[in-house]
């Protein structure tokens, strides 16, 4: 048998008589209670321990914002709504979501590259800040404040001229659809200015999922240097009021990989919040995170259907697939396909004794939830559970494929 690969940290679940705990539940318990799999489940505990850490490091000028795209259940987005500073929202139905869980729509902003006449209207209803990302924007958003007779906050999402170094998706830094052009943000600045538009400041975000503190920290200081530099070419009228520097922390998902060392991170911060008290004292600095706060709090849980051997090679056959999780598959962006990390979840004490493929039940090759990896002996009707699973997990998946039920989601 060959030797087991490492794989990612999946220790911020306890467990008891070999048997994994969430939310204090044993696994099979919760499984009954909500009487069916495959399902997620996100522990809000764990949540809101990840944010006390967090804030425990920040200084306590920096404001946290949540990247609701990355889980926006809507329990979830009402358990963080008193834990963190805003909320970053990626569309019309964020926004209701964002409203509904009691977020304040001072303290919401709307950050993405193809945004409707109709959702920049009601982004002005709600009073949120909009990150605008092109002249048409700005326009539509003029039009919307004659129209309703209210104010349009804006920032400008600015593409910066660096990437994020190491970064697992890179959102800023050369060609690229989200924000504007360093060079074209002061044409855009008087286009702001000459419509009458609320600026209030710039929003960065060259780049996700990165486990560089590093990486993230030359971002963030050529982000705030930036801001510097564009800001002489603000509308004059109201100081600098927000300085997005927008996330990139990541989780650890694969072999090999480890958490993301976050003192370093906040001591840069606490350098930057020194030098915007000098140069913007009116400012806030905020950064929105959404994976770093929730992807190690949730599991995906699907269940053994069928136990095959193909070639010498096992196969166990589950009710979940990459319609329920699409990451996990390595369909979601993955150049070369690698593990999440995988257990039995009533056999956390025994140890690995075969090579097994994970697979769906859907009738395509592309189903595979981890392969060639080791596992305790498992059968018909053991609980499969997938680690990392609290960001990116039923939204980004392809939930209608092939007339597969929608996947139960709770937060425990």
């Amino acid at each position: 048998m060959s030797t087991s690969p490492a794989h990612a940290p999946m220790d911020q679940f306890a467990h008891a008589e070999g048997e994994l705990l969430i939310g204090g539940l044993p696994l099979s318990r919760l499984a009954a209670r909500i009487g069916r799999t495959p399902f997620y489940a996100c522990d809000r505990a764990l949540i809101s321990r990840r944010i006390k850490d967090l804030r425990a490091l920040l200084p306590p000028q920096v404001k946290l914002h949540y990247a609701l795209k990355a889980n926006p259940m809507p329990a979830l987005a009402s358990h963080l709504a008193p834990l963190v500073d805003g909320v970053d929202i990626a569309s019309g139905g964020e926004l209701k979501l964002a409203l509904d869980a009691g977020i304040a729509p001072r303290n919401i902003s709307f950050a993405g590259p193809g945004k409707t006449e109709a959702e920049l209207f009601q982004s002005v209803a709600a009073g949120i800040l909009i990150h605008v990302e092109s002249a048409r924007e700005v326009h539509l958003l003029a039009q919307a404040a004659r129209t309703l007779r209210l104010p349009a906050r804006v920032a400008v999402r600015v593409n910066p001229d660096f990437e994020l170094k190491s970064a697992g998706m890179k959102m800023g830094g050369g060609p690229k659809p989200f924000g504007v052009d360093a060079a074209q943000v002061p044409a855009i600045l008087a286009e702001i200015s000459a419509a009458a538009l609320a600026f209030e400041g710039f929003h960065f975000f060259p780049g996700s999922q990165n486990l560089s503190s590093a990486a993230i920290i030359d971002a963030q200081q050529k982000s705030f240097a930036l801001a510097r530099k564009l800001a002489a070419c603000a509308p004059g009228s109201a100081p600098i009021q927000s300085i997005n520097l927008g996330g990139g922390f990541g989780i650890p998902y694969f072999p090999g990989e480890q958490r993301l060392d976050c003192a370093p991170i906040a001591a840069n911060l606490a350098t930057l919040v020194a030098q915007a008290t000098q140069v913007f004292p009116h400012a806030e600095l905020v950064i929105e995170l959404g994976r770093y706060l929730v992807g190690e709090a949730g599991i995906y849980v699907c269940r053994v259907l069928d136990r095959k051997i193909s070639h010498d090679q096992i196969f166990l056959v589950t009710d979940g697939g990459l319609h329920q999780h699409l990451p996990a598959s390595g369909n979601f962006g993955q150049v070369l396909r690698k593990n999440y990390p995988v257990a039995i979840g009533k056999r956390m004490h025994e140890p690995p004794t075969e090579t097994v493929t994970l697979v769906g039940p859907l009738c395509t090759p592309l189903d595979v939830l981890a392969q060639r990896i080791q596992l305790p002996h498992a059968e018909t009707g053991d609980l499969v559970v997938i680690f990392q699973s609290g960001a990116y997990g039923a939204t980004a998946s392809p939930q209608a494929f092939l007339g597969h039920p929608p996947v139960t989601e709770v937060l425990v």
